[in-house]
């Protein structure tokens, strides 16, 4: 019998959490399609037509590529912080909540600043309405730290609020004249630029400068994590409370710190939602963002460079989903089939792997027992 080389399987363990890593996401995304192909042809449709026109529609051109940029960017930004709370092992569902409030910081702040250029106006806007999305997601921070209330419940209640509170003040006191419930546009030198504006070359329709800004980033928060004591910190209470605690960590700081700066970066979509495409704040400037981003950052393992293929993925779904039905004449609720599907399959993983986990523990006790 040929004894075993450890030294030649080491590298081969040491690749396979990288490979777990990334082959996971790969086959949710995968199976979704494979499930979502069988739907099509019990229905009666053409998988293959289907699925054609769902990549014209989102990269065909430059311009529908440019349609898929512009739904991926709050979806970046959105999933960051997301996964950053999901490191320090925090279920920020809110993070819709701290987007609508972001939102109208950067709109109402905005409606302020029509005087200023727009080196100074933008980048106060951008850092008003991370403070608000951070200050939204202050209050459940302290719950949480301080006598224990779940985050999901406390974020989603403060989601309701904010969701109410956008949608009177846009039909109460930040009404513009006219039937409709918004606030008056916003002047020129507080809107992000259009890319083509900035480069002729970029023909990309309606992306704008915010893409840029979720990828720069997904490279900074990553940064964080890896490499300062503020992400250290985080990732040892994520995956650990007790050992950090142990080791000097405070458990009530480091949660009240990363829920803040989830909070920061749902808040910042919104705004960049806000000034990117829409130039005013209404009732319903987000299409459930904060949600979507939650799928976004389980796809992306929680790892802040992966939320950008994430993201564009998500996007690419959204932007293709028209197209998909002029073309082949399926439903756009196939989007949400496949997107939900994704979702499953990626939980799945972590079932089974708890499962293992469970069953491994249970015969080391039967053995111990022995």
């Amino acid at each position: 019998m040929t004894p075993v080389n450890e030294r030649s399987i080491e590298p081969v363990r040491a690749w396979m959490p990288v490979a777990r890593k990334v082959l996971t996401p790969l086959a949710s995304v995968a199976l979704a399609v494979l499930v979502g192909s069988v739907i099509v042809e019990l229905s009666g449709g053409d998988p293959v037509a289907a699925a054609a026109a769902l990549f014209t529609g989102a990269f065909g051109t430059p311009m529908n590529f440019g349609e898929t940029l512009l739904r991926s960017t709050p979806l970046i930004i959105v999933g960051l912080g997301l996964a950053y709370g999901f490191r320090t092992g925090l279920f920020n569902i809110g993070a819709e909540g701290q987007l609508f409030v972001g939102g109208l910081a950067g709109a109402w702040l905005g409606l302020l600043l029509g005087g200023l250029t727009p080196w100074v106006s933008v980048p106060l806007l951008l850092l008003a309405a991370m403070a608000g999305g951070a200050a939204w997601a202050f209050v459940p921070a302290i719950l949480k730290a301080k006598v224990g209330a779940h985050e999901v419940i406390t974020t989603m209640m403060f989601t309701y609020i904010a969701r109410y509170l956008v949608s009177w003040l846009v039909v109460g006191p930040l009404k513009a004249p006219g039937p409709i419930p918004q606030t008056r546009q916003l002047p020129a030198n507080v809107v992000l630029p259009l890319l083509r504006d900035i480069s002729p070359a970029l023909r990309l329709g309606r992306a704008h400068l915010g893409i840029a800004i979720g990828v720069a980033l997904a490279v900074v928060v990553w940064l964080v994590l890896k490499y300062t004591t503020l992400g250290y910190e985080a990732r040892a209470v994520g995956l650990n409370p007790a050992a950090a605690e142990n080791g000097g960590i405070s458990i009530a700081a480091t949660t009240v710190k990363s829920l803040c700066i989830s909070g920061a970066l749902a808040g910042l979509a919104g705004c960049v939602e806000v000034l990117g495409i829409h130039h005013r704040l209404f009732d319903q400037f987000s299409s459930g963002f904060g949600f979507t981003g939650i799928a976004v950052a389980l796809l992306a393992k929680n790892h802040p460079l992966a939320v950008v293929p994430a993201a564009i993925l998500f996007g690419a779904l959204s932007a293709g989903a028209t197209t998909m039905q002029l073309e082949a004449n399926v439903s756009t609720k196939l989007i949400s089939i496949i997107q939900a599907l994704v979702i499953f399959f990626v939980a799945a993983e972590a079932v089974v792997e708890w499962v293992v986990r469970a069953r491994q523990k249970k015969a080391v006790a039967v053995d111990a027992a022995r």
